[in-house]
């Protein structure tokens, strides 16, 4: 059945010389994958050059049930970037987390909060013009209410743990694992916590703080998440705000 719906844009992969498989988190299907032929003509109503990290689009494609791949009819660019692919330090973000996204986001179902988190959040970023060091740490944080991660803050005391494992903050050392983070980190994540995109430019972090709450972070994910890979991109992120 022909179905339009906008979509972001989180992997791509070569298939043959004719044609590139796209991993897409669309508005009305959750994570689905395109099969996108790669053009031969200028006129071609599908263009491969579209579907770029974080790309927001716009399809019509074919979802037929039982499909693993779906054959898009139509395609075109709903937000056209004027920062995110040409500004180096946004450009090293998108990659990141288009990275992260296609690894953690794996729900084939309709969630239309997070699909208008995510929409949201790559539009901020693209109209942002300066203070978005921080971005991805937010984003990252954020993220984890959609898939049900989110440390509770209420429980949280000065001079605190956080236990990862079981997310949650603890005034005693947790004894039967090392997966947790001493009282400074913790607290640095209780920060983290409260920011958001419109206030995150109000508390400064150093590099090294920074560094540390997204080595903090990733660890979260890989924990909570099954088969969460050593990211390639992290390396180039940390390089960049380092």
């Amino acid at each position: 059945m022909l179905q339009k719906t906008q979509g972001i844009v989180l992997h791509t992969l070569k298939y043959k010389d004719t044609s590139i498989i796209a991993e897409v988190y669309t508005e009305v299907a959750g994570r689905a994958s395109f099969m996108v032929p790669v053009p031969r003509s200028r006129k071609a109503v599908v263009k491969a050059v579209l579907f770029q990290p974080l790309a927001l689009v716009e399809l019509e494609a074919d979802f037929r049930p039982n499909a693993s791949i779906y054959k898009i009819k139509e395609a075109k660019s709903s937000w056209p970037f004027s920062t995110l692919p040409y500004d180096p330090c946004k450009a090293a973000i998108a990659l990141f987390l288009s990275e992260f996204l296609y690894r953690a986001v794996r729900e084939e179902a309709e969630n239309r909060p997070l699909f208008a988190y995510l929409r949201h959040s790559i539009i901020w970023l693209d109209e942002c013009r300066e203070g978005f060091a921080n971005f991805h740490l937010v984003f990252l944080m954020r993220l984890s209410r959609f898939l049900g991660l989110y440390p509770n803050l209420e429980d949280y005391h000065r001079g605190d743990y956080f236990d990862m494992r079981n997310a949650c903050f603890t005034s005693l050392r947790p004894q039967f694992h090392s997966d947790y983070i001493v009282p400074e980190d913790a607290s640095r994540l209780t920060r983290l916590m409260r920011m958001n995109y419109d206030t995150m430019h109000l508390f400064a972090m150093s590099r090294t703080e920074r560094s540390r709450c997204l080595a903090i972070m990733n660890e979260y994910y890989r924990l909570h998440l099954p088969d969460f890979p050593v990211l390639k991109s992290l390396d180039v992120l940390k390089e960049l705000f380092d």
